[in-house]
């Protein structure tokens, strides 16, 4: 077994351009990462080219789990989660397979958890400044304000709380009560931070740039913003009146 502490979990839907080249990235780094795809289905072929790249060369190190259509990207991470508790691995990352994240980030994600005690290190495009690449203006201002939004309703004090490039810690990962996570767009992204804050979790923001993808087409929409900037008032009352499990 090629033993690795991390685990890089990506969900995929029609990710053909980008899977093979985002496989190759994190498994070129130093620092050894396994991965975890969890494909809903994508009708490009995105999951055999992971089945051909485990069957040939990454056997010990590549993972997929296949689900039957679009089911959403928080059910996506509670499933790799979940997969990642029962085997053990201490550092679980969250990562999208469109390079809009850098796979070179990872290792300053893991030391931030690993060597400067956080419980959760959160890869922030706010934390100084807009670190924002290509993306439209639009979209770059609807972002950055929901975060600020986040942060004004909820006194909760990440910069960037929709981030999808993430490492939790295992030991958050086992106190959140998964099963009770609401939320399936960037809301989710939104309440697994405010969960973790809840709960004790030390939260540390790592300055990353986000580049808009090359290759592929955008999952967004309208709707999950929309989702996001409602669900925080609800989290917000559940900050005021839930019991939370300790760390």
């Amino acid at each position: 077994m090629n033993a690795s502490d991390s685990i890089v979990i990506i969900p995929t839907y029609n990710e053909k351009e980008n899977m093979e080249k985002i496989i190759r990235a994190v498994f070129s780094l130093e620092k050894k990462f396994h991965i975890l795809v969890i494909d809903d289905g994508s009708p490009d072929g995105t999951a055999q080219i992971v089945h051909r790249l485990m069957d040939t060369e990454f056997t010990d190190r590549l993972f997929i789990i296949e689900r039957k259509g679009k089911l959403g990207l928080g059910t996506a991470y509670i499933t790799g989660f979940k997969w990642a508790l029962e085997r053990q691995y201490e550092y679980v990352f969250e990562m999208d397979a469109d390079f809009s994240h850098n796979p070179e980030d990872l290792p300053r994600l893991y030391a931030a958890c690993h060597d400067d005690g956080a419980d959760l290190a959160v890869g922030s495009r706010y934390v100084t400044g807009v670190n924002v690449v290509n993306w439209p203006i639009g979209r770059v201002l609807m972002s950055y304000f929901a975060s600020q939004y986040v942060q004004f309703v909820t006194g909760f004090n990440v910069h960037d709380t929709t981030a999808g490039f993430v490492c939790y810690r295992r030991r958050v990962l086992e106190t959140i009560e998964l099963d009770k996570i609401r939320f399936k767009g960037y809301a989710f992204q939104i309440e697994m931070k405010y969960t973790a804050h809840k709960i004790g979790a030390k939260i540390q923001e790592v300055s990353v740039v986000f580049v808009n993808r090359k290759e592929g087409t955008s999952k967004m929409s309208g709707g999950i913003f929309s989702e996001a900037l409602f669900g925080v008032m609800r989290l917000r009352l559940d900050g005021w009146f839930k019991k939370y499990p300790h760390l």
